[in-house]
């Protein structure tokens, strides 16, 4: 987890965790490692923070975002790709980045899809 964000990201593993109904088992996805879920950028490789595999089989995807990072132009681009992502998973994939420690937003795009 990046410096400064610990405690943030670690409250959205705490609710990936003990708070989101459905979750059959998550991980923390590591940067770089050879079985890390990845999308390509323009400049670099994307790799969300955590990886949700949920009972009904869908796979949801988090990047946890703090409030004042949220609307920076990389993680627009980012949010962009993990739309389009979603988008193509015919149903399967889930992408959300919530707004800071908004995770009701997570449970919202678990119902709602």
């Amino acid at each position: 987890m990046t410096a400064g964000a610990e405690g943030e990201e670690l409250d959205c593993a705490v609710f990936l965790a003990t708070e989101l109904e459905g979750v059959k088992y998550w991980v923390r996805n590591v940067e770089r490692k050879p079985t890390s879920f990845s999308l390509q950028t323009s400049t670099d490789r994307f790799y969300p923070d955590f990886i949700c595999k949920m009972e009904d089989g869908r796979i949801l995807v988090v990047e946890y975002k703090n409030s004042r990072d949220l609307d920076l132009p990389d993680n627009n681009e980012k949010r962009r790709l993990g739309a389009l992502w979603e988008l193509r998973s015919g149903g399967k994939g889930l992408f959300v980045m919530p707004r800071g420690r908004d995770f009701e937003e997570i449970r919202k795009k678990v119902r709602k899809s």
